[in-house]
């Protein structure tokens, strides 16, 4: 009985109120009488057309043309005709369908350019169009209304381009009829990062639709909530992830853009949003350019980020501590260390949300070092899974269990009810004091972790404690870039590394048995790259368990 009200817990948390609510309306706007109450007529052009300066991928865009669809790490053929889209595409996720409903495909068909590219965008619109004449499926939840909105208006002069008037008067109608119904539910769309795509996609509309500038104020209004209790003090997002940061900044960077377009008063909020972001952004890059990975994110493109930060037009530092989101970031002569310090984001919010408490990476110079082995992109849900959990995580790890409850299809049901930090600094030397206490249920176990930077940059020491009693094995993991090269000294309790460039580094444990061992790195989210990862591993006691470790730079 325990077990069951423990399951029925968990089925009533993943159906929030919002996606709840979306179901139970589901029948009324799949009717032929619903769709006729939408505004599908607005007789002029539009009175404003978006612009956007994030580029497409021509060689994506090329393949699109040849009939091949990739999204989400997973490529679907179709005859190689102009117009044919896999709308129905079998063995694909609710995420593939996702991305080709919200139509991002248009901006790799505008970086392909030329009439052939202009064509097949038309057609697969058009296609699309004659398809979904009843609101249902994927391609009608909020999020995806509003990506597909807001790439059709911001792509409507390379689609419209030379198009006759039959197909822009429906494009335009088409246009209009999402719009209209998107204003309608965007109270249900889900919290987080989707609600600021929606709120977009309505400014947009309310912009470019002809005598809908009325509107603005309302979603203006709702944006500045949406920012006020999303972006926290320190600038991060409240769904702790590097890769939705960097989305809802851009998000707020095109909408910043498009009221400037039609001189319209960019509120403080949204400015203000924008100047702490960007430099929160810039905290979660390493040496080389890309992100840490945290919560769902991969590297991502380094160019990508540079122009998110370019068009911020922020140029505020990174911060040493961001407590309000729960990240620490070291520093010193080259060698940088980013710290996951915080509890998960907030039920509802947390879809993002790995189980790794405590872990952190590190690179020097351009260089990454330790690593987590990131998020997997594409349709084996097993590796989907399997990268969220804290074993995939470089910190410690109590019996093979989560620190966190990770529930089916993203979120964190049971998770830890204390996560801490404390920082403090002299004379160029860092120290990082935190803890969780994600396993004091299951086994009465705190976890805590020390770090610390030296001045130099050529040591990085700490010291992992499971506080509590009773025996439970342990196992503390590094995961190490694939470019790191790996050796156990004998002995068994040292391992020389070697990075790409050369860099040579020891790491040496006490207080449990150290090994080498096989891992996984997802860097790239589609591509599972064989690598390395370091592993102590031991058993608590009567007074739990200490593991002391230090990485030191060898000198050449």
């Amino acid at each position: 009985m325990r077990r069951l009200r423990g399951a029925l817990r968990r089925g009533v948390r993943l159906l929030s109120r919002r996606r709840l609510a979306r179901a139970v309306m589901q029948p009324l706007f799949s009717t032929r009488l619903y769709h006729r109450t939408l505004t599908s007529r607005i007789g002029t052009p539009f009175a404003h057309v978006p612009t956007e300066p994030w580029p497409g991928d021509s060689t994506n865009g090329a393949a699109i043309v040849a009939g091949r669809f990739t999204l989400c790490g997973q490529t679907i053929p179709v005859e190689p005709r102009h117009g044919a889209a896999p709308w129905d595409g079998e063995g694909v996720t609710d995420d593939w369908r996702a991305a080709l409903h919200g139509f991002d495909l248009l901006r790799d068909l505008r970086a392909l350019g030329g009439e052939q590219a202009r064509l097949a965008a038309r057609h697969v619109i058009d296609d699309w169009m004659q398809r979904e004449t009843h609101i249902r499926s994927v391609a009608w939840q909020p999020e995806v209304i509003a990506s597909r909105i807001a790439l059709w208006l911001s792509q409507a002069e390379f689609v419209c381009s030379g198009a006759n008037d039959d197909f822009r008067e429906r494009f335009q109608a088409s246009l209009a009829r999402q719009a209209s119904h998107l204003a309608r539910v965007a109270a249900l769309a889900p919290e987080g990062a989707a609600e600021i795509v929606v709120l977009k996609a309505l400014i947009y509309a309310s912009l470019a639709l002809p005598g809908a500038r009325r509107r603005l104020p309302r979603w203006m209004t709702a944006l500045e909530r949406a920012i006020a209790w999303q972006i926290l003090g320190d600038g991060g997002h409240i769904e702790r992830s590097p890769e939705s940061h960097m989305a809802v900044l851009r998000h707020l960077i095109d909408i910043r853009a498009n009221l400037r377009d039609v001189h319209e008063a960019v509120p403080e909020s949204v400015q203000g949003a924008i100047d702490r972001m960007a430099p929160m952004l810039r905290f979660f890059r390493h040496g080389d350019g890309g992100l840490a990975q945290f919560n769902d994110s991969t590297e991502s493109r380094d160019w990508l980020i540079d122009m998110v930060l370019t068009h911020s037009d922020a140029r505020g530092k990174p911060l040493s501590s961001a407590p309000h989101s729960g990240f620490e970031r070291a520093t010193s002569h080259r060698t940088l260390v980013i710290m996951d310090a915080g509890a998960p984001p907030p039920p509802g919010l947390d879809t993002h949300a790995h189980a790794g408490a405590l872990a952190f990476e590190m690179s020097v110079g351009r260089e990454r070092l330790i690593v987590n082995c990131g998020a997997y992109v594409g349709p084996n849900e097993a590796w989907r899974e399997a990268s969220r959990t804290t074993a995939a995580h470089s910190t410690l790890v109590v019996e093979d269990m989560n620190s966190a409850e990770l529930l089916p299809g993203g979120g964190i049901g049971a998770r830890p009810a204390r996560v801490m930090a404390e920082r403090r600094e002299s004379d160029g030397n860092v120290w990082i004091d935190a803890e969780h206490n994600g396993y004091a249920r299951a086994f009465g176990l705190i976890h805590r972790r020390r770090l610390f930077l030296a001045a130099a940059g050529d040591n990085l020491r700490g010291e992992d404690t499971l506080v509590g009693s009773g025996h439970r094995k342990f196992a503390l993991r590094f995961h190490l870039h694939p470019q790191v090269k790996t050796s156990l000294v004998q002995g068994g309790d040292t391992v020389l590394l070697q990075t790409a460039g050369g860099v040579g580094w020891r790491m040496r444990a006490t207080g449990g048995v150290t090994s080498v061992q096989e891992s996984v790195y997802l860097g790239a989210g589609n591509e599972a790259r064989r690598t390395d990862q370091i592993v102590v591993s031991g058993a608590t006691g009567g007074d739990g368990a200490q593991v002391k470790w230090a990485f030191t730079r060898v000198a050449s």
